[in-house]
């Protein structure tokens, strides 16, 4: 597929992704379902323009910021497109954050509108009036407690909007970063970013096509999200389901049995919970011939158990907020399992070492640094981050991985995560892959304690399945078990039992909250 060039041609990702359903005919056909039913590629258009024009009543000029704080309806794609389309440049939030983050986003991104679920406005109310860049809040809802509300800006809006002269070089969107550690950053992305992902990954690995429905349980917030619910359903004139709630496994379940999706993006944790809950579709009670998976190695124990129930392989990945998407995956006729695969063409990889040695050899583990047309351009007002991430051409993804002599790679970690043990790097997921193996356990974490001596050894947080009571003795068959498996050194010298484990609002599993109540 052709990948856009960031030059100084007119381009406007939202008249590319929208317009190329309406030239080929599609303006009747649902663009995506939520809970109030469908919308077509057609009303699609027209919200978008209204929202534009919305922007436009409120005085808003182009690479003005708008801040997006929204839960998965189709208020999402109207604002975030309509912006685009306006010039303005859409930033969506995680909407699990709390009022202090907020506070920052604003602050940092000089927002001139806030667009916010009803339920969600609580945690900005606190703090709206101290924002001196942003005069206008929308309320996406039925009481905007004294805000506007969204359908009441919409309503009587121009369904017509002539879009922004934006170029393909110009500034797009932002995503913040999840936040696992230190304060969130701001990754600028622009017009290009989000077809290029589409005519890399989706089209040539997914096989995506126009028949396609697709469900993402991960947000439209979040980069693997906003690809696999908006972008590549969009670039290929398919239908994308939402989910507004939380993505628990019995909403999760019941989506995969009505609506029928044919590509589901999920995320390890989730897999995990969908095979305890016992509300997984089987063979034959579901319409999903490809899922995926990416923002934690997915343990090959998680991709046999799933195939088995469902008949569906998982395609492992990995992506990030700061490449907006996967660019190193496995692929239907080469799942490598434990693996994130080979790297997806139009993307180039490379392994350095602490010194920053580029690693050639096959078995050596090293920092993974990435090459490709979709990388943000910088972190906002973080000069210095910027330049540790984007260097010239690469940028570092803070993932430690080891290359085969096939050219697969698998992954060992987060730099921040690895472990050294008596002088030798210990990967904590490998030894989390081989706890998740045991018969009794659900879900771990596993990270870095001092012993008495101040040196670092395995500790592991260990969620039971249920009904499974915890007690030294499955501490200590669990630690035997993991001795059998590994080799010695790498077993956990310290295991605590959870009743759930720390994550992010996509579902990663915030290690450093572990390792600061070692």
């Amino acid at each position: 597929m052709a990948v856009h060039s960031a030059t100084d041609d007119l381009y406007n990702a939202a008249d590319d992704l929208i317009g190329r359903n309406l030239k080929a005919g599609r303006g009747d056909k649902a663009a995506f379902i939520d809970i109030s039913g469908p919308t077509t590629y057609a009303q699609l258009d027209a919200r978008v323009n209204q929202f534009a024009n919305v922007l436009a009543a409120h005085n808003v000029r182009i690479e003005e910021r708008v801040l997006m704080c929204l839960l998965d309806t189709i208020d999402w794609p109207t604002c975030f497109l309509g912006a685009i389309r306006a010039g303005a440049v859409p930033i969506p939030v995680n909407t699990r954050l709390t009022a202090e983050d907020y506070k920052f986003m604003l602050d940092d991104s000089r927002a001139r509108v806030l667009v916010v679920s009803e339920v969600l406005l609580d945690a900005f109310l606190p703090h709206l009036a101290d924002h001196p860049f942003l005069d206008t809040v929308i309320v996406s809802g039925a009481d905007g407690k004294g805000y506007a509300l969204l359908k009441d800006e919409l309503n009587g809006k121009s369904t017509d909007y002539e879009t922004a002269p934006t170029r393909a070089s110009d500034m797009c969107f932002w995503l913040y970063t999840s936040g696992t550690t230190g304060k969130p950053k701001g990754a600028v992305h622009l017009q290009t970013h989000l077809i290029d992902t589409a005519n890399l990954y989706a089209i040539p690995v997914l096989g995506i096509h126009e028949k396609d429905t697709c469900f993402s349980a991960a947000k439209l917030f979040f980069a693997y999200g906003l690809g696999n619910g908006l972008t590549f359903p969009m670039s290929v004139g398919a239908t994308s389901v939402l989910l507004a709630g939380p993505p628990d496994a019995k909403s999760v379940a019941r989506i995969l049995r009505e609506e029928k999706p044919t590509i589901f993006y999920g995320v390890p944790t989730l897999y995990g919970m969908l095979l305890a809950s016992g509300e997984l579709p089987k063979k034959g009670e579901h319409a999903v011939r490809l899922a995926t998976s990416a923002g934690e190695a997915l343990p090959a124990d998680l991709l046999r158990r799933f195939k088995e129930a469902t008949g569906v392989d998982i395609l492992d990945g990995l992506g990030s907020t700061e490449m907006l998407h996967i660019f190193l995956s496995n692929t239907l006729d080469n799942i490598i399992p434990g693996s994130s695969g080979k790297p997806v063409p139009g993307y180039d990889l490379r392994l350095v070492d602490d010194d920053g040695t580029i690693l050639a050899g096959a078995g050596e583990m090293g920092m993974l640094e990435v090459s490709g047309p979709t990388s943000a351009i910088l972190y906002w007002n973080q000069r210095d981050k910027s330049r540790e991430t984007f260097q010239g051409m690469w940028t570092r993804t803070g993932d430690k991985y080891v290359r085969d002599e096939n050219g697969v790679y698998t992954h060992a970690g987060r730099s921040d995560d690895m472990l050294k043990v008596g002088g030798i790097y210990v990967s904590p997921v490998e030894v989390e892959s081989a706890i998740v193996r045991h018969e009794k356990v659900l879900e771990v974490a596993v990270v870095g304690h001092a012993d008495k001596d101040g040196l670092i050894k395995p500790k592991a947080f260990i969620v039971l399945r249920d009904g499974i009571r915890p007690d030294d003795a499955l501490s200590d068959e669990i630690k035997a078990f993991v001795k059998a498996e590994l080799a010695s050194y790498k077993y956990p010298r310290w295991i605590e039992f959870l009743d759930e484990l720390p994550k992010t609002a996509t579902g990663k599993i915030q290690r450093f909250k572990l390792r600061d109540a070692t």
